[in-house]
């Protein structure tokens, strides 16, 4: 019981200290799995006995017998699982043939590459080798995301990276399992007819079981035969029976059904698929943290001595700095990357959770069957996992800094709020060259937003999963436009620091514009009207102006004309470089924003015949009457 129990708390810990840190948590849950397993057996044991002892093959232990080879296979179908239900193929098609290059031509390299090199200075057989190399091709976006969350880079830069790690997850897993599934069908190695017709079988039972109850268990959810509440747990149940029952009609073919089910499941239109996500991200989470101490904890140091040596060192150099910068170049080539980019992607290539589980699991299996060098496998993909994360996550920062491909500034805007004058705003600014992102959690005003061009995230502004979205890298302004003032000092209060570096602004509310001994605060994006006035006005007349201004007078009657007028709400002031400019935050007394700039407006046009006939009046009103002879 305390062994079971100390396993959840460290590994809790160790995601905890990873989120401390910014870095992967597979890489504490790692070094406290050999730290509690294989180093305190050979250091800190006055018998020799691990601290957490898993067991496989043993009467003892938490898994005596085979027990911790099925709760690793459980384990590992959920994770798949929830690894295929990430992967859209409508967004393979709209990536750009750069990360669909890498994802192909890219893990080609690396798959033959790598087998190659594990066959010739590991001198394993070819079986194992290719499985070697199909393990880490897996890159992954749990190893990906905590490395450049903290890292501003430029957002193509950025994005090829993390579209690479969700993509290559699922696909990297799925030929990782074949590769495997072929191994297993003749363990002899000599791949005769029977041996075709077993592969033939795992791969048509594998995927005929994935695809037909991933759409039975959609027909199910829209249909609504289970309760709500039942929903999670039901698809839980789901996943694990599909899985052995594959395993029952062609034995192996549980993990490429499991997979296959994600895919097709993921692919469809299902209303329930994002809470889906949310559950199985949970629960992957807690089976990750037990998982990775249970595996490392079970290596034990003769496994480790076999590829502690130079010839692991070879194999990892050639991994990260010869096979992994010639698929990101020869995938990259005549792209519109630069070649301090490309140096920097082909750096960047961490290997994560996926091929470290699948690893552990396949080299259990194979070892148990007998087959040739399987030993080999688990400590060989622990060290490249373990060598990639360590280095990606201390050099990334300060590579990024001498390449050149750091964000200096972060200029992009996160609209909190899709309505339909935040839509009328967030165009207005992208058509002036920013970076707009809209964040709503109603669908439909995102939607609206995306068919003007616009970026949108269907968030609630309360969900801690927007920090660990890297595609908010270069935002640096934040404006909350919601008709909740709540939601709107929320948004500015908690991300503020995170996204709101170069500054954070809010609507007035209502009680504020009313209240006459109102002092306007800082971080106000428009002291003048609040959402309704706001809303009104973009009903009224839905167009964005803009008008020039001659000196300060002049600015000030537009200003107080505005203020006379209903119809008409200043947004911005535009310098003669057109950069923006929140009104609120222009100094009064700065007689730099009359000259060349602009006052941009929402609401109907100016009159500007009518401006120019009262300040002509002013003018000679100011000037005295006239003499008269």
């Amino acid at each position: 019981m305390v062994e079971l129990s100390g396993i959840v708390i460290l590994g809790i810990l160790a995601q905890w200290v990873a989120w401390k840190l910014k870095i992967p948590a597979i890489l504490p849950l790692i070094l406290i799995g050999l730290l509690v397993g294989p180093f305190a057996a050979e250091y800190l044991s006055s018998d020799g006995t691990k601290w957490i002892q898993p067991i496989y093959n043993g009467e003892k232990g938490l898994f005596p017998g085979e027990s911790l080879f099925y709760f690793v296979s459980l384990a590992i179908s959920i994770i798949l699982f929830e690894g295929g239900l990430t992967l859209r193929m409508k967004e393979i098609k709209n990536i750009g043939p750069v990360i669909t290059k890498l994802i192909t031509i890219g893990s080609a390299v690396t798959f033959f590459g790598g087998a190659v090199a594990a066959h010739y200075i590991f001198y394993l057989s070819w079986e194992m080798s290719f499985l070697f190399s199909a393990l880490i091709v897996v890159t992954g976006p749990t190893v990906i995301t905590p490395i450049l969350r903290h890292i501003p880079l430029k957002q193509d830069v950025s994005a090829v990276l993390r579209w690479e790690g969700i993509l290559i997850d699922p696909i990297g897993a799925l030929v990782a399992v074949l590769v495997f599934e072929f191994i297993s069908v003749d363990v002899g190695g000599a791949f005769t007819k029977t041996a075709f017709i077993e592969f033939g079988k795992i791969v048509l039972f594998g995927s005929t079981f994935g695809f037909a109850f991933a759409h039975g268990l959609n027909f199910i959810m829209n249909k609504r035969l289970i309760p709500h509440y039942l929903l999670n747990v039901f698809a839980l149940a789901s996943v694990l029976g599909v899985f052995v029952l594959a395993d029952e009609f062609a034995h192996e073919s549980g993990l490429l059904a499991v997979v296959v089910m994600g895919m097709v499941l993921g692919n469809s239109n299902s209303p329930y698929l994002k809470e889906l996500l949310y559950f199985k991200e949970s629960l992957s989470i807690l089976l990750v943290s037990i998982l990775f101490i249970l595996l490392a904890a079970n290596i034990n140091m003769e496994d480790l001595r076999l590829v502690l040596n130079w010839n692991m060192v070879a194999l990892f150099a050639v991994v990260v700095f010869v096979l992994r910068p010639i698929g990101v170049l020869w995938s990259t080539y005549n792209s519109s990357l630069k070649f301090n980019e490309k140096i920097f992607i082909s750096w960047v290539g961490p290997r994560g959770i996926v091929a470290a589980g699948i690893a552990s699991l396949f080299g259990l299996k194979l070892a148990k069957n007998g087959v040739q060098d399987a030993e080999f496998i688990t400590p060989l993909v622990f060290m490249v996992v373990l060598g990639t994360v360590i280095l990606n996550a201390t050099t990334a920062r300060y590579l990024a800094r001498i390449l050149g491909v750091f964000l200096k500034k972060a200029n992009a805007i996160l609209i909190v709020g899709a309505s339909k004058p935040s839509r009328l705003i967030g165009n207005y600014l992208q058509k002036n060259g920013r970076r707009v992102v809209m964040l709503d959690n109603n669908q439909n005003n995102i939607a609206k937003a995306k068919e003007l061009g616009l970026e949108g995230i269907i968030s609630n502004i309360y969900e801690a999963s927007l920090e660990d979205n890297i595609e908010l890298n270069d935002i640096g302004y934040i404006i909350a436009l919601t008709g909740n003032s709540d939601i709107n000092q929320f948004a500015i209060s908690r991300f503020g620091k995170e996204f709101g570096q170069n500054g954070v602004f809010r609507l007035i509310t209502s009680d504020e514009l009313s209240d006459p001994n109102f002092v306007p605060k800082e971080h106000i994006f428009m002291q003048t009207d609040d959402f309704i006035s706001l809303t009104e006005t973009t009903r009224k007349h839905p167009a964005i102006h803009e008008i020039d201004i001659i000196d300060k007078e002049h600015y000030e009657s537009l200003i107080e004309l505005s203020g006379q007028d209903d119809n008409i709400i200043p947004l911005f002031l535009k310098d003669e470089e057109g950069v923006l400019h929140i009104i609120a935050e222009i100094n009064k007394d700065d007689e730099k924003f009359t000259e060349g700039w602009q006052l941009v407006y929402l609401g109907k046009p100016y009159d500007v015949e009518k401006i120019q006939k009262e300040k002509v009046a002013t003018k000679e009103k100011e000037k005295g009457p006239t003499e008269t002879s």
